[in-house]
């Protein structure tokens, strides 16, 4: 994304209305969240307590009863690494971790279907993914099936390529951990790229019988790259409930007359 993230986290930037960390906060607080902890790199702390705590222009709308923390993480050492930095602030209560890199479509929540399946374990949401994405993303290792969309996780693999790939499940950024995580994140080894691979923790409480996969229907927006940032914005411009009529009638007009 650089240019763009150069000055500005890509966390911030903004995707129609509101920077993309503002949609997962929403969308974790539709799920019944009411403490938020963001992840930040170094200097990046003040920004998300200038948009989420504005003294002067005071709470956001509809995130008026929740509170948004930032906690720094001191170098970048993987996802892995990111999550375990909330370790302290988050205790032993269930948590909900969201990558802000991707979002929901409008109507395409998937963290109570999540909650729904929970067994007291951990639950990922997993995607069936082509054979291009074996390379990118992490897949799991699948057990017996409870339903049509809920299946154990026996096991993951990040980035395990065509030839290593134990099925076409890939973890898709949203996850739903016990406490459990955390002693499985502080015992893991740097893995692919040399950093702490969330993937491998999973793997962890998955091989301790205790986590579960959510199998959803829907993709969720990537907003991490150019052309997935362009889609995004289109996408959650079409469905703002202000203007989107609006910008609909343009894409259509525009797109037209190309």
């Amino acid at each position: 994304m650089r240019p763009a993230t150069r000055a500005l986290p890509k966390a911030m930037l903004p995707i129609v209305d509101r920077p993309a960390v503002q949609w997962v906060v929403e969308e974790a607080v539709r799920a019944g969240a009411r403490e938020v902890f963001v992840i930040v790199d170094p200097g990046v702390g003040v920004l998300i307590d200038r948009h989420f705590n504005s003294q002067e222009e005071g709470p956001l709308p509809g995130l008026e009863d929740v509170v948004v923390h930032p906690i720094v993480q001191d170098v970048p050492r993987g996802l892995g690494d990111a999550v375990r930095t909330a370790a302290d602030a988050v205790g032993h209560r269930p948590f909900f971790t969201l990558l802000v890199d991707n979002l929901v479509y409008p109507d395409g929540d998937v963290l109570g279907h999540m909650a729904d399946a929970a067994d007291a374990g951990s639950v990922v949401c997993l995607r069936e993914l082509g054979t291009e994405y074996l390379a990118r993303y992490g897949f799991i290792v699948p057990g017996e099936w409870r339903t049509d969309r809920v299946v154990e996780v026996h096991g993951a693999i990040e980035k395990p390529g065509v030839e290593a790939a134990p099925s076409k499940l890939g973890l898709i950024g949203r996850y739903l951990f016990s406490s459990a995580i955390f002693e499985a994140l502080d015992h893991i080894e740097p893995g692919v790229g040399g950093e702490l691979q969330l993937t491998d923790a999973i793997n962890a409480v998955g091989e301790a019988g205790s986590c579960l996969g959510y199998v959803s229907e829907d993709d969720l927006l990537d907003s991490g790259t150019p052309s997935g940032y362009l889609e995004s914005s289109t996408v959650l411009g079409a469905a703002h409930p202000d203007f989107g009529a609006r910008y609909r009638a343009f894409v259509t007009e525009f797109t037209e007359g190309l």
